[in-house]
């Protein structure tokens, strides 16, 4: 079954059948087809697999997932393929990166949302750690779902990522993270993370090596 659904997931990629002078890959999520512009001079600009096993998730589980009207942060939104989906299933999206990766998110995010989302999406720099309360200050900022894929990668920052999801994350909060294991460091990260959060993990496609997490803060799990 693992084999199976991650086949499928990985079937919602395709590729131009023309090479043109900017580079792109599609998607079809949310009933739509999504074109993607990368680059390949940064690990933000790139599609990874973990952010397709996010989206899939979010389109299947609609019903229990409702993001309507909700409100949305991505971290670490890259090339925007998360927050775009999370935007056409209707919610008020706010994607987030580095200011050098912001360009071509916001490209990608207007592209594929203009005339098609009941929000438009919101574009902003989040250098993680960094001006949090100046740039989300917690008495105005209400996110009902954080969502994160392939966020810990080889990564220097690690301590300013969990500050990150603790100053966003408000109690009724849920995060919806997507992890590719790769080294003992981010698994270090995942327990580092239990100190402050709930973790439930919804999802687990061992081929690809990839974990999909439900997270709250602790004791609001249940609640």
């Amino acid at each position: 079954e693992d084999e199976q659904i991650a086949a499928e997931i990985m079937r919602r990629r395709f590729f131009p059948a023309l090479i043109t002078h900017r580079t792109w890959e599609g998607f079809h999520f949310a009933g739509h087809e999504i074109r993607i512009t990368e680059a390949t001079d940064c690990y933000g600009a790139v599609v990874w697999p973990s952010a397709l096993v996010l989206c899939y998730f979010l389109e299947t589980n609609s019903k229990q997932y409702n993001l309507v009207d909700k409100n949305v942060i991505e971290i670490g939104a890259g090339t925007g393929l998360v927050s775009i989906v999370a935007s056409l299933l209707g919610a008020l999206v706010t994607a987030t990166d580095l200011p050098e990766l912001l360009g071509n998110l916001q490209h990608n995010v207007l592209h594929n949302t203009k005339l098609k989302s009941k929000h438009q999406p919101c574009v902003k720099e989040l250098s993680w750690g960094i001006d949090l309360e100046k740039n989300f200050p917690r008495s105005s900022c209400h996110f009902d779902y954080i969502m994160a894929a392939d966020v810990v990668y080889h990564h220097p920052f690690l301590d300013e990522l969990l500050l990150t999801f603790d100053h966003l994350c408000k109690n009724d909060t849920v995060i919806l993270w997507a992890m590719k294991f790769r080294l003992e460091k981010e698994n270090q990260f995942v327990d580092r993370f239990q100190t402050l959060f709930d973790l439930e993990m919804i999802s687990n496609f061992p081929s690809l090596n990839i974990a999909l997490y439900k997270a709250m803060r602790k004791g609001r799990m249940k609640a």
